[in-house]
């Protein structure tokens, strides 16, 4: 799958457009596929933050995005902030911040979003899950609010919804209505284990072209 959607994404991203990736296991096999394809005036731009509180997450995320940038030839625009905040005040003081607005601003802009989506349950588990990012309190949370799914780390529910989802308060990634003001939203996803969490994402219309396997 992931050797698909990388041959296929050339078709879809070229010069003057703004690429967002969300960071995860998906991603990080795309990206050891790509198809190089010359580029200018184009930007590949993190979706969320990777630091937790056992690494920066920089070198994982940071490698990924590099990837994208020297396959199209474009320029990288990292997202140095937490996967999730302690706090939710922390990260609506931090989205006040210039050099985190810039970013964010970049993301609103962007022309194409490409993500896989997160679940608990698929055979390779989603690397939110199994790299130190959520507490046992947030699995009970999430549990509680019904979550089958997260893209770019905002979690949804099996009718798409996400309102109330109190994880997403402390969140860095762009919240699904965001997610939609992307004219093009590529989701890639391999295996029946994600059935779930892929129909939540379409049921949340975050999706425009799915690469997925039988």
């Amino acid at each position: 799958v992931a050797i698909s959607a990388a041959r296929l994404l050339p078709q879809y991203f070229d010069s003057n457009m703004t690429l967002g990736i969300a960071w995860g296991s998906t991603m990080s096999a795309v990206s050891r596929h790509l198809v190089p394809k010359s580029t200018h005036n184009s930007v590949i731009v993190q979706l969320n933050g990777a630091g937790n509180n056992l690494t920066s997450g920089i070198v994982y995320a940071s490698e990924i995005l590099r990837r994208f940038g020297d396959a199209f030839g474009a320029n990288v625009e990292q997202f140095a902030v937490p996967a999730f905040f302690d706090d939710p005040a922390t990260k609506k003081a931090l989205w006040h911040e210039r050099s985190t607005m810039r970013v964010l601003e970049i993301q609103h802009n962007m022309d194409v979003a490409l993500f896989g989506v997160g679940s608990p349950l698929a055979q390779v588990p989603s690397h939110v899950y199994m790299g130190g990012y959520l507490e046992p309190d947030d699995y009970a949370d999430i549990s509680a609010d019904g979550v089958v799914g997260a893209v770019a780390t905002v979690f949804y529910r099996a009718d798409g919804s996400s309102d109330g989802i109190a994880l997403n308060q402390r969140a860095s990634g762009p919240d699904l209505a965001m997610l939609r003001r992307a004219s093009r939203r590529v989701c890639v996803v391999p295996g029946v284990s994600k059935v779930q969490s892929l129909r939540g994402a379409l049921a949340a219309g975050v999706v425009t072209d799915l690469i997925c396997d039988e």
